[in-house]
């Protein structure tokens, strides 16, 4: 290392031209990680809730030679987090905010990789009356009945479906202000948690459900509509953004595309829970 500054201070002595070319190479091979073979995920909590993301990335890292470290937050975090070039790739589930993630430029690419759905949850006994019936119109029914109501609040690919389904029932936004609705400003467990204890309704994802279910009090009442159906995409950032492992983020895309993936994705607690948690994408 002595002897290659020793060379480039002699060159810029002969030639300063030259002296800042050779300088914009160090600084491009000293600074850009396209080529580490470590890179960050930056994913959401379900996959983390359900131990879906350990899987997937311990068989990633066994398949390549990157060694990844997973940071586990509700989307909109994780959209800010790609937006500020703080990760290497996004593994995320609100499409419509994924959508413009990528056409205001901070991203490149979304490919969707696999799905769930989401289901309205709540105590057995149903006070609102709503198994059976659409999520709109389940919405509907516990506003009516003044059930009590737990929404996540985070900004997360959750509660942006959730203030979706509101909409789709007639409220402007949320019902926030009524006695009966209320935001944990958590995460899908906990949330789940503090619904139990309530007696309340929730919007959850079903696999987050399925993992994390213990008592059978706390039953799935709507499921298996359309309107939650539940997408997540891998999402490339721009490749102007600094520091970023562009390289790692493909790879780690195209390991999610792959036919084994998708079917060790497909199998994903399937033994244990009896269905499967998350879905191959088509």
């Amino acid at each position: 290392m002595y002897l290659f500054f020793a060379f480039i201070r002699k060159t810029c002595s002969v030639d300063k031209a030259l002296c800042g070319i050779i300088f914009l190479l160090v600084v491009c091979l000293t600074s850009c990680s396209n080529d580490s073979n470590s890179m960050l995920l930056i994913t959401t909590t379900s996959t983390e809730n359900t131990g879906l993301i350990d899987e997937l990335v311990s068989q990633f890292e066994e398949e390549t030679d990157y060694s990844v470290k997973v940071v586990a937050v509700g989307t909109g975090a994780a959209l800010r987090m790609g937006e500020r070039g703080d990760g290497d790739v996004l593994l995320v589930h609100a499409p419509l905010a994924e959508i413009n993630f990528v056409n205001d430029g901070f991203g490149i690419s979304r490919t969707q990789v696999m799905k769930n759905w989401f289901v309205i949850v709540g105590p057995s006994k149903d006070p609102a009356g709503i198994k059976g019936l659409s999520a709109d119109e389940g919405l509907k029914a516990i506003a009516k009945s003044g059930s009590a109501f737990v929404s996540r609040g985070d900004d997360s690919g959750t509660h942006k479906k959730e203030i979706d389904l509101w909409v789709i029932a007639g409220f402007d936004v949320t019902p926030s202000g009524e006695d009966w609705y209320a935001a944990t400003g958590q995460g899908m467990s906990a949330t789940l948690t503090i619904a139990l204890q309530t007696q309340a309704y929730t919007l959850t994802d079903k696999g987050t459900w399925l993992a994390t279910n213990i008592d059978s009090d706390q039953v799935v009442l709507i499921d298996q509509e359309d309107e939650l159906l539940n997408v997540y995409s891998v999402i490339l950032l721009n490749p102007a953004t600094e520091n970023i492992n562009h390289n790692g983020a493909r790879a780690f895309r195209d390991f999610m595309l792959s036919a084994e993936t998708q079917n060790m994705i497909e199998m994903f607690g399937l033994e244990q829970y009896g269905e499967s948690l998350f879905y191959r994408i088509n």
